[in-house]
């Protein structure tokens, strides 16, 4: 789920070429930046965002030698348009990170989801665990909550009379823009989605993972977050008090500190299986 960008984004949107890839004939907007030697850590974003909501982690990520890869998902940014979301399975966008990860021949990765990069995380792990290091969820979504359906009205209601707010998702998603709200708004607020629960399938997910969620979140409560790290064995969990939905753009430091910690902690223990006589 997203929030409302903050009115301090100067990022215009300018469609660049070069980073176009034709991905299961759509065009995806990809990039890349760090080693190219470095183990691979995929960034998906949130429900209304683009690659420039990662703008604050690529650059740490990167000098921490990691290769640091983000995308628009299809129907975002500068990617294709796209006519509506498969929500809450999200079906397309995995068959879509599958094939961008086997035509930029990657092996394993670690992926940090937000929200609705979340949950496609969560369900990646479940049915390609042999591409996954290591998973870091930021307010993903596992089911619909009371929580959020006022929070999805009020952003609609904040999209048709904020002239400010439609400004900030127009300089993400350019003549997209309203294509890109009615696909999101209208994909979770359907009514058979109330029954829909990640829960009894996250015992399968047998990769480490880090749930993260603001306990002041917008859209969820923390008990969202806490059943989620345990539904999954093993799971760490980390609760932020006063942070809400935008947690890595709120408090970015912290939050790269602290993932870059979890990730190295795996990093380091399989570069040490690695050595000779091991």
């Amino acid at each position: 789920m997203p929030t409302r960008p903050r009115s301090t984004v100067v990022f215009l949107y300018k469609m660049d070429l070069d980073n176009l890839l034709m991905v299961n004939g759509r065009r995806l907007y990809v990039e890349q930046c760090g080693s190219a030697e470095g183990e691979v850590v995929v960034f998906l974003h949130h429900g209304l965002g683009s690659t420039y909501s990662w703008k604050l982690q690529m650059p740490a990520f990167a000098k921490a030698g990691f290769r640091v890869i983000v995308y628009d998902r299809w129907g975002y940014g500068k990617s294709d348009p796209r006519p509506s979301l498969s929500v809450p399975d999200f079906r397309d966008d995995l068959e879509d990170l599958v094939a961008l990860l086997d035509q930029l021949r990657m092996g394993k990765v670690t992926l940090v989801g937000h929200s609705d990069g979340g949950t496609i995380s969560l369900y990646f792990a479940l049915q390609n665990p042999h591409k996954v290091n290591r998973l870091v969820t930021i307010a993903a979504h596992i089911y619909v909550e009371p929580k959020m359906l006022p929070g999805i009205e009020g952003l609609r209601i904040s999209f048709a009379s904020d002239g400010r707010f439609r400004e900030g998702l127009r300089r993400l998603h350019g003549e997209k823009t309203q294509a890109v709200f009615y696909n999101w708004y209208s994909g979770w607020v359907k009514p058979e989605h109330l029954t829909w629960d990640m829960r009894p399938l996250l015992a399968g997910i047998t990769r480490p993972v880090l749930v993260v969620q603001g306990e002041a979140d917008e859209h969820a409560t923390p008990q969202h977050a806490k059943d989620i790290a345990a539904s999954i064995p093993g799971a760490e969990l980390w609760l932020e008090p006063g942070a809400g939905h935008m947690l890595p753009q709120e408090m970015s430091e912290e939050f790269n500190r602290r993932t870059l910690e979890f990730i190295n902690l795996g990093s380091s223990s399989q570069k040490e299986a690695r050595k000779p006589g091991k």
